[in-house]
């Protein structure tokens, strides 16, 4: 009797540990629920299968060594639709490389939770609305590319927190008001700003104003 209860038990943890519904990680659900609102013509998401333990072993995606999530690259893969906040949960993610494609919608405000973030190419899609103010949580961030988009709003005076912040580039949107001039910003070339309705740096000392916001 013992040993059928022993083996019952037995069987029931292995079924646990190998089922794809529970071993699936908290990365590969993210990226999963990112392929569902994606439209991908071309194929480039086929090796996306949530059945598999972890999403390492798909094609555009880069782990490190304790199988967690560090780099997401769809960069020129004519890939459309939206992003979920479900992107947020990609806690160990360093390169968010999604420019050049056709996708449209707001930039989730969860983003500002991928702390380790060096790297965010959203540039030459289509999307829309503010540049979210969460971004300012990014303090590893190095690059930051909106460029190309229909982003709308100012450009939010909390960035000038990011000191990691070396190259950002918001040309070709449709932003308004002022260019901060402190902390990175004091640094970043007029190219990173033009074709926007944007009214030239702040002036230091006073409240800046968002003229035509």
């Amino acid at each position: 009797m013992a040993a059928s209860s022993f083996l019952l038990l037995f069987l029931v943890s292995f079924f646990l540990y190998f089922s794809p519904s529970i071993s699936t990680n908290s990365d590969g659900n993210a990226l999963h629920a990112l392929r569902k609102t994606l439209s991908d013509p071309t194929n480039v998401l086929q090796s996306w299968d949530p059945s598999l333990v972890n999403p390492c072993t798909w094609f555009h995606v880069t782990c490190d060594a304790k199988n967690r999530v560090i780099r997401l690259d769809l960069g020129n893969s004519n890939v459309s639709g939206t992003l979920g906040p479900e992107l947020g949960q990609l806690k160990h993610l360093k390169y968010l490389e999604l420019y050049n494609n056709d996708i449209s919608g707001k930039i989730p405000k969860e983003l500002g939770n991928l702390k380790s973030l060096v790297s965010l190419d959203l540039y030459g899609n289509k999307f829309e609305g503010e540049i979210p103010k969460s971004f300012a949580k990014l303090k590893s961030l190095t690059f930051l590319r909106l460029n190309n988009n229909k982003l709308t709003g100012s450009i939010p005076r909390e960035l000038a927190t990011l000191s990691s912040l070396k190259v950002f580039d918001v040309s070709n949107n449709d932003l308004c008001g002022t260019i901060p001039v402190d902390g990175p910003f004091a640094s970043f070339p007029m190219e990173s700003f033009v074709n926007n309705r944007l009214n030239g740096p702040e002036l230091k000392g006073l409240v800046p104003y968002d003229f035509g916001c």
